[in-house]
């Protein structure tokens, strides 16, 4: 099945582009950019220079012909980053279809009145019924239901949805399938996460990155010193007796300044943060998208992210001189209003091995605890009945007077050597066996974390199982350290820890405890059908609620990375070519020494000046591509990255130009 957002598409509107590349060419727009400012007055110059020259009869030729090509080099820029906006405004346009005239049924005690979506705020409380849309985004508080997320995710596949547990959160503009259900809206309109990523797509309130901001300041400190460097060839030129032409100076100025990545570098960052859309994860600022390519640690939870998923009962061992039927009944009885698909898995396991027990009137459930990681049931009859963990049934036991058998230990041992996650079950103060529950570790990836550890990522499991299970599923899985019988506390003080040691910290969850953690991870990955406190803790949301989606994520900031690293390389490359045919053009009658850097044999100074000038323009639209996709990403350590880049975009960059000037000035020598 698709995971793409239905009726998305790639085509675009040309004549819009067309359109928001012209308009771009405000000052207040330039601005943004230092280095395409610096062109921009570069062709206002050189037209005035054009226009100077043509009033005084004297030929305005070259000026206007680098005026245009200058005016030309900003709008290929411009359209760079329109055309990476018109991307993500296509997506916008679809997720806003999935809300359009929406309606509500909103409650006002016991009595309900129909109202539009967008006149809901943040605390109301909606009644859908089956085969309706969600009008807003909320927390299920009354009921549950299965419910068709296609408008938001891609995927047609039905998902249930139910209040008090950790997955009750729903989207606007996803459909109820059955039952009917309360819904809290938990944010006001306008301010939804779609509203926030639409808004940063479309580059309304896109602010740069920090790694954009410090890359901003060196490209702009770098078109400082060739402005210095090119105002300097003036008292020069008079000195040896040449008078370089002004205009002829600002396309040296122009060609030596990093208009490459200047121009592309905006079109990069909409990029990334297209990427993550379009693989259904919400993000909150490209800030968030960046830090995930600068990830050092990935905390990823057992569940769902490196096993397939829900664990399944699949075995009840009993301890010597217990009736297997006394073990599956209280098992089935402890798992009776476990809400969890473990518990349920549990009464299913219980009910096909014949057990037809069922809960008396007076019984009393105990919930599950993360702190005391015991559930259960006090019967009316005194009995008490309690399943969880090795250590804190063993206390259960002691506490209640009774002896914990070693027999229990070496049934526990012998499941989680299995790799599957042991229950204890007591009765009062004696024991009565063991429930092995099975995960199946997910195809695939033990490879995937191979290729992290050879960008120097570290994988830490986090599991509320004992240590010899986690230490069985983490050599199975291949991740490089596991956190055993885990509290969400310690998950924050995990997080806490690496980064005092100057590590970047990534994680996932989906609910309400585990929102100090996402919080405080550098990248949080909340699942959309969590609570509404872990998806406004984390910086990212996964509309799919697929835990394994932290990896995919990770990757897609890494190609963020390299693609900005690598056109940064290319840009500073190609500098080279064109300081070769506009240098020699400039002093050459004055001092014909300087022709020996004339190593492309070009014609003529005008025609040097212009082929380097047209390729200058001509590279950004050739690049976009590179932009927008991204350069292929290729798990490898730091070293081979740097390697790779200076051997392909580093040469590449310092031979193509040489090869395209030099083209150019033979078409412009048949032309002119």
């Amino acid at each position: 099945m698709s995971k793409k957002t239905p009726k998305m598409t790639d085509s675009l509107d040309l004549g819009s582009v067309i359109g928001q590349s012209i308009k771009r060419l405000s000052p207040k727009d330039l601005a943004r950019n230092p280095v395409m400012m610096v062109v921009g007055v570069g062709t206002l110059i050189t037209f005035l220079l054009g226009a100077t020259h043509l009033a005084q009869g004297a030929p305005a030729g070259l000026d206007f012909a680098i005026c245009a090509i200058l005016l030309f080099t900003v709008l290929f820029a411009n359209g760079a980053e329109s055309v990476a906006e018109a991307r993500g405004k296509a997506q916008a346009g679809a997720l806003r279809a999935t809300r359009k005239d929406l309606k509500a049924r909103k409650l006002d005690g016991e009595q309900h009145k129909e109202v539009a979506a967008t006149d809901l705020r943040r605390g109301d409380r909606v009644l859908v019924k089956p085969n309706e849309l969600i009008p807003a985004d909320g927390e299920i508080v009354t009921g549950a239901a299965t419910i068709n997320e296609s408008a938001v995710t891609g995927e047609s596949a039905p998902v249930l949805r139910e209040a008090r547990t950790d997955n009750s959160g729903v989207s606007a503009g996803t459909k109820v399938l059955s039952d009917e259900i309360v819904v809290e809206v938990t944010v006001d309109p306008g301010n939804s996460l779609l509203d926030r990523m639409i808004a940063l797509v479309e580059g309304a309130k896109r602010q740069k990155t920090p790694n954009e901001l410090a890359l901003s300041v060196l490209l702009a400190a770098m078109t400082l010193v060739f402005l210095i460097v090119v105002v300097s060839l003036v008292p020069f030129g008079g000195f040896v007796g040449a008078t370089p032409s002004f205009s002829v100076l600002v396309a040296l100025l122009v060609c030596l300044i990093p208009t490459t990545i200047g121009g592309l570098l905006p079109a990069i960052g909409i990029a990334g943060m297209d990427r993550a859309m379009r693989a259904n994860v919400i993000a909150k600022s490209g800030k968030a998208v960046e830090v995930a390519g600068s990830i050092d640690t990935l905390l990823l939870d057992k569940t769902g992210t490196i096993t397939l998923g829900d664990r399944k009962a699949t075995a009840f061992e009993t301890v010597q001189g217990v009736a297997p039927g006394t073990l599956r009944d209280a098992a089935l009885l402890t798992s009776l209003a476990d809400p969890t698909p473990e518990g349920k898995s549990v009464v299913a396991l219980a009910r096909d091995k014949g057990s037809k027990v069922e809960a008396s009137e007076g019984t009393e459930f105990i919930e599950f605890s993360a702190n005391t990681r015991i559930s259960g049931v006090d019967l009316p009859d005194g009995r008490i009945l309690r399943k969880g963990a090795t250590d804190a049934i063993r206390k259960f036991v002691i506490a209640n007077g009774g002896n914990y058998p070693q027999e229990t230990d070496r049934l526990v041992d012998r499941v989680a050597k299995n790799g599957a996650t042991p229950l204890v079950v007591a009765e009062g103060n004696r024991v009565l066996g063991v429930i092995a529950l099975s995960d199946v570790i997910k195809s695939g990836i033990k490879e995937r974390f191979a290729k992290l550890r050879e960008m120097g990522v570290k994988t830490v499991m986090i599991t509320g199982d004992n240590p010899v299970t986690a230490a069985a599923i983490a050599a199975e899985a291949g991740v490089d350290d596991f956190i055993a019988e885990a509290t969400p506390e310690q998950k924050l003080d995990i997080i806490r820890k690496e980064q005092a040691e100057g590590r970047m910290v990534a994680m996932m969850g989906d609910g309400t405890n585990d929102a100090p953690a996402l919080a405080q991870a550098d990248l949080g990955l909340a699942m959309n059908s969590g609570t509404q406190a872990a998806r406004e803790a984390g910086n990212m949301v996964d509309l799919d609620s697929d835990p394994g989606k932290l990896l995919q994520v990770v990757e897609i900031g890494k190609q963020l990375l390299i693609t900005r690293g690598s056109l940064t390389t290319f840009s500073l490359a190609n500098d080279v070519a064109k300081y070769f045919a506009i240098l020699p053009a400039l002093f050459v009658t004055s001092l014909p020494a300087l022709d020996a850097l004339n190593i492309l044999n070009l014609s003529n100074p005008m025609s040097a000046v212009l082929a380097a000038t047209i390729f200058n323009a001509l590279i950004i639209p050739a690049l976009i591509p590179f932009a927008l996709k991204g350069v292929q990403f290729k798990p490898a350590s730091a070293t081979q990255l740097l390697r790779r880049n200076l051997l392909i975009f580093g040469l590449g960059g310092l031979l193509l130009p040489f090869v395209a000037i030099k083209a150019l000035d033979v078409m412009l020598t048949v032309v002119i």
